[in-house]
């Protein structure tokens, strides 16, 4: 009976404590954004090149590599002018080529919450999706020359608006992915991916897996874009919930590590349980308020063991100075200087 009682506790307070960065509040309930990108139906009807165009929800990542392969210059540009959110989102399509999308489609955005993103024409916008809170991904390095590529998942309460906000900035996926990269340099390629729809606050939506499940099969699309474009991914760092998210995609992602941080859990007992052939690494610095979350999963609330335990089984990150839940990327300490090591390839000393 009093095991009883201990696992009705934990899962109270699943329902309110599970990862987030907007610290102990409420959380509003989200719809996921799922399917295809906005204008998929003027794209499926445009015929103006004498072919069927590759459907961006039926064909896979490696059916759009090879059309594009096909096209010449002249013929891609023009539907990256016709189409410009179609192409920018269209995992599978030349890197370059969707750079010059998203600016398009940035650039006849009159969304405020999205104008700070097309300030700088330089920036590399991978992806950008305007539904919802909006979405989108960002570059920082050369993939045509990249031999190791990284990708950031981030937690709760991160969209288009917050992507790169300058407040917490190490709590950001572009604060983060920036700082990695300074530490990498040349020969390595970081991308910072808002590419699903997060929680916000800490409701019922973080400490559900229903926004990771399809947050999962977003980062597994992109991810296989890369690969089927050239750039296959080698690292991928899950922040927070972000960590949901990839414990629900291991099994699919083709990554050689897989590194966790200030987790609530991955919905799997142990590194066997991720049905994955990537080194599992996990960090949690003693002083993140993630620690005081219970990691139990009873009725599709809470996300389970902790991936920094001893008995989960994944190498240890030190993360003593990372200080709080969104300091693991900050300039200076011992996890950003392991997370280095990992990107380029070598295990932390």
């Amino acid at each position: 009976m009093r095991r009883y009682a201990r696992t009705l506790v934990a899962v109270a307070l699943a329902t309110t404590v599970v990862s987030g960065t907007a610290g102990w509040v409420t959380g509003n309930a989200q719809q996921a954004v799922t399917g295809p990108p906005p204008g998929t139906a003027s794209w499926r009807a445009d015929h103006a090149l004498g072919r069927e165009l590759p459907d961006p929800e039926r064909d896979s990542p490696a059916e759009v590599a090879r059309f594009f392969a096909g096209l010449t210059e002249a013929e891609q540009q023009t539907l990256a002018v016709r189409h410009p959110l179609v192409v920018g989102n269209l995992d599978g399509a030349p890197a370059e080529l969707r750079y010059r999308a998203n600016a398009l489609a940035l650039k006849a955005s009159h969304d405020p919450r999205y104008a700070h993103l097309a300030e700088d024409p330089d920036r590399r916008i991978l992806a950008f999706d305007p539904r919802g809170r909006g979405q989108v991904a960002e570059v920082f390095g050369d993939l045509a020359t990249a031999r190791r590529v990284s990708v950031i998942v981030p937690g709760s309460d991160i969209d288009a608006g917050t992507f790169d906000r300058t407040t917490d900035v190490y709590g950001t996926p572009a604060g983060m992915a920036r700082s990695l990269y300074a530490g990498t340099g040349p020969g390595t390629a970081v991308i910072a991916w808002a590419g699903y729809t997060t929680p916000v606050g800490l409701g019922l939506d973080a400490a559900r897996g229903t926004l990771a499940e399809a947050g999962s099969v977003r980062l597994t699309r992109f991810t296989d874009g890369l690969a089927a474009a050239g750039t296959p991914v080698t690292t991928v760092f899950c922040h927070s919930y972000g960590s949901v998210v990839c414990g629900l995609a291991a099994p699919r992602l083709h990554t050689a590590d897989l590194v966790v941080l200030g987790s609530p859990g991955m919905r799997a007992d142990n590194v066997a349980a991720l049905h994955t052939g990537a080194r599992v690494w996990a960090a949690k610095d003693p002083g993140d308020w993630i620690g005081k979350v219970p990691h139990v999963e009873f009725a599709g609330l809470g996300h389970g063991a902790d991936p920094a335990s001893p008995g989960f089984g994944a190498r240890r990150v030190p993360a003593d100075d990372a200080d709080g839940h969104t300091g693991y990327f900050a300039p200076g300490t011992e996890s950003l200087r392991a997370f280095t090591a990992i990107a380029e390839g070598a295990s932390p000393a």
